[in-house]
């Protein structure tokens, strides 16, 4: 596969802090707001954000971490078993903003299945959607993000990664084109 970084590291910091600021932005001082990130790798995202939230602001962000795993609608069709990860809200979002946080949007199903998790634990005042990468052609389902990092054009056969420092070794957006 032929490998093209589109965000390096830097590009990476510098769109995560303008991320930041545009959720203060809008949501000001958080007392009303969550930031909950999508297993498993929307938590990259949302730790990193909450990190350069909390730096800037000098206060606590609340954020919780959600597992879709059940809620797919292809968890039943796979020929391995899914591993679920971990849920961590212990919180309540009835009434409250939500930022849902994830790392690529492609065809929209992940975004409905972590909406349709959401739900089981109460009704949020609001729903709105964060993503690092937006392959805006892509769409399955009407979903549209209310936060893009970037948006980037791709075609099915191609594959968008985010790479973290702490778990790749390195921050970086990389897009595989099959040869």
């Amino acid at each position: 596969m032929e490998k093209q970084v589109i965000l390096d590291e830097q590009q990476v910091q510098l769109t995560m802090n303008r991320l930041a600021y545009q959720l203060i932005e809008n949501h000001d001082d958080f007392s009303n707001t969550v930031l909950i990130g999508l297993q498993p790798r929307g938590v990259f995202v949302l730790e990193r954000l909450k990190e350069i939230l909390e730096s800037i602001r000098q206060e606590k962000v609340t954020c919780g971490q959600l597992d879709i795993t059940f809620y797919r609608d292809d968890f039943r069709r796979r020929e391995k078993p899914l591993i679920p990860n971990v849920t961590n809200i212990d919180f309540t979002i009835e009434g409250k903003n939500v930022v849902l946080v994830d790392d690529v949007l492609y065809t929209g199903r992940t975004i409905r299945s972590g909406l349709d998790a959401l739900m089981a634990f109460g009704r949020p005042l609001r729903v709105e959607l964060m993503v690092l990468i937006d392959r805006r052609f892509q769409r399955d389902l009407p979903i549209q993000a209310d936060y893009v990092g970037k948006a980037v054009d791709t075609l099915d056969s191609e594959r968008v990664t985010v790479e973290w420092k702490d778990s790749e070794g390195m921050d970086k957006i990389v897009l595989y084109t099959p040869e």
